[in-house]
């Protein structure tokens, strides 16, 4: 014990020497430059004559006041001119982090530097272009958000008065005018799912604790919620494989409901037809793990790491049914809940996503 605490007294003792030792070193040799030109140029004066010492008889002639005087004007010129001169070094790595403060403010997010000297500065090196390049990332999302939210919803808009527009066509047959009552039903349904996950997100988003928990059976409720989903995954003959223990936890029954509903729709939107969908639950040190697996097409790693992002979809194009909010809103309800969610694998045999939540 008392190892480790001289070995953090030494670490905190050390902290920021190099920065104090390069500042120290400076001074003292801006001072011993002051000194040495100082002496070379009085001793230049008295060279030339300019100053002549007091005879031996006569001590008392003010002499040595005007060495003092003549040498203390000297040293303050000379340690002024150092100082111009050398104090440029300590001050350059910082206006170098200025010149960059002032490009970041621009909205030039690729701006770096590249400091070298004491530990300090190359500390200070590296947060700085991290935050670089973590407001460069944040202002690409916006970016995204903006036009994938103005895309999801244009595009229903736009639909929806495309086919207004052709029902008032007179010549249309009954079979015509119910295909496109059709699309817009379900072109106003969508528009309408969007507007309540965005609304959702955003409510969940200001939340900082989850009101109304309840202790229920966490299996029980997975199989409501994947009974709930039959008509979507009866279509396309899908089977489950989910043969778990009865594990009780304690949370906002509802929210959760939403986490199962996002994750086992994406499970069952990306499976093949006639493939089976596992679902495992076990149970660690006051944690439940709830892996959900589809044996649909893997998810690349610059995927993963978006995956989670508001509207983000894998599909550029938009041509699958979704608006990039499912995971999203999961994600957020499963980090109030106190748990973590991840792509635990992803490959040629499908993807999995684990579910991690406090048991009590």
């Amino acid at each position: 014990m008392s190892r480790r605490i001289i070995n953090f007294l030494r670490e905190r003792s050390l902290r920021g020497f190099g920065l104090t030792f390069m500042f120290t070193f400076i001074v003292l040799f801006i001072l011993l430059i002051s000194i040495f030109l100082s002496l070379v140029i009085v001793v230049f004066f008295v060279y030339i004559g300019l100053y002549t010492s007091p005879p031996a008889e006569d001590p008392n002639s003010g002499g040595g006041l005007v060495l003092v005087t003549y040498f203390g004007t000297v040293s303050i010129l000379v340690s002024i001119l150092a100082s111009l001169i050398f104090s440029r070094i300590p001050l350059s790595p910082i206006r170098k982090v200025i010149h960059a403060s002032e490009e970041l403010a621009k909205g030039n997010f690729s701006v770096r530097i590249h400091l070298k000297g004491p530990k300090e500065l190359r500390k200070l090196n590296r947060s700085f272009n991290h935050m670089a390049e973590e407001l460069g990332s944040l202002e690409m999302l916006r970016s995204d958000f903006i036009n994938n939210f103005s895309h999801e919803f244009k595009t229903p808009i736009v639909s929806l008065r495309g086919y207004a527009k052709v029902l008032k066509r007179k010549n249309l047959s009954d079979e015509e005018r119910n295909e496109y009552l059709d699309i817009i039903i379900n072109e106003s349904e969508r528009l309408a799912e969007l507007a309540t996950n965005v609304l959702q997100l955003s409510k969940i988003e200001s939340q900082a604790i989850i009101t109304e928990k309840t202790t229920f059976n966490l299996t029980e409720h997975i199989r409501t919620v994947i009974v709930l989903l039959e008509p979507k995954w009866s279509v396309k003959n899908i089977t489950f494989q989910f043969d778990s223990s009865e594990f009780m936890v304690t949370a906002n029954e509802d929210m959760l409901s939403q986490v199962w509903i996002n994750l086992l729709d994406n499970a069952i939107k990306y499976s093949p037809s006639y493939s089976e969908i596992t679902i495992d639950m076990n149970s660690q040190i006051q944690h439940v793990s709830i892996s959900i697996h589809n044996n649909g097409p893997g998810i690349d790693a610059y995927e993963q790491k978006h995956i989670f992002d508001k509207f983000y979809q894998g599909d550029p194009s938009h041509a699958s049914p979704g608006n990039g909010l499912g995971l999203s809103i999961a994600q957020k309800i499963v980090i109030l809940h106190g748990g973590t969610i991840r792509v635990a694998s992803s490959g040629d045999t499908g993807t999995t996503f684990e579910v991690i939540l406090p048991s009590t």
